[in-house]
């Protein structure tokens, strides 16, 4: 039995794509950020800290999208997912890993301060700035690597890019990608892929995004 616990648009993303990737079929139990279902004690014996994803696979349970990615690729070698200890690609592919989760812990930050905070704690727009500068230049590092070849490793495709399935469709909420033209064509490209159509078909409705693009208010 695979069965992921998951919330729509958000970093369990990652994990229900790669699943489809593979072709391992899974059980999805959905949870919300606002019914309190993250913070049962079921859920809890799951994730300590309550938060997704957690999947439960092989007769584990593993939480830290990081750490899913490197289980699910090392054990299963054969799908060419992974870049092994040894492979010339090892270093890279790690990074990548890293990154994605650098650049997701910017983007939940904007999230928390654009859109769950609110009054009487608002904000501050000079740390709203900052924060979507940071985003940006993670947007410009890959939009250099991705001039070069189509995915982030230059022998294709891998976990790795999986790991983006929830940075680059939360990032133009607050970055505007005009600027970012191989980045924009690598989107295209992730959207391309029938796994990826599946995973969106499976993922659910996101409940986090009111506006089209969230601009930094005055202050």
């Amino acid at each position: 039995m695979t069965r992921l616990h998951h919330i729509p648009f958000s970093r369990s993303f990652r994990i229900l794509w790669l699943l489809e990737e593979m072709g391992l079929a899974t059980e999805i139990r959905r949870y919300s950020l606002t019914d309190g279902s993250l913070r049962a004690s079921e859920f809890k014996a799951i994730s300590p800290v309550g938060r997704v994803p957690a999947l439960e696979i092989d007769d584990i349970t593993i939480y830290e999208s990081g750490a899913i990615v490197e289980y699910l690729t090392e054990t299963r070698p054969e799908l060419g997912l992974g870049r092994l200890p040894g492979d010339a690609e090892r270093v890279a592919y790690l990074e990548w890993l890293g990154f994605a989760e650098t650049q997701a812990s910017i983007i939940a930050s904007l999230n928390m301060q654009h859109l769950f905070m609110g009054d009487p704690t608002p904000a501050a727009p000079v740390v709203l700035k900052l924060e979507a500068a940071r985003l940006g230049a993670t947007l410009k590092a890959m939009e250099r690597v991705l001039g070069a070849h189509d995915w982030l490793l230059p022998s294709g495709f891998c976990a790795a890019d999986t790991m983006m399935g929830f940075n680059l469709f939360s990032a133009p909420y607050y970055v505007r990608m005009d600027r970012f033209e191989n980045v924009r064509a690598y989107v295209k490209r992730i959207e391309a892929r029938p796994a990826y159509q599946r995973a969106r078909a499976l993922d659910g409705v996101q409940e986090f995004y009111k506006k089209d693009f969230y601009e930094v208010p005055d202050g």
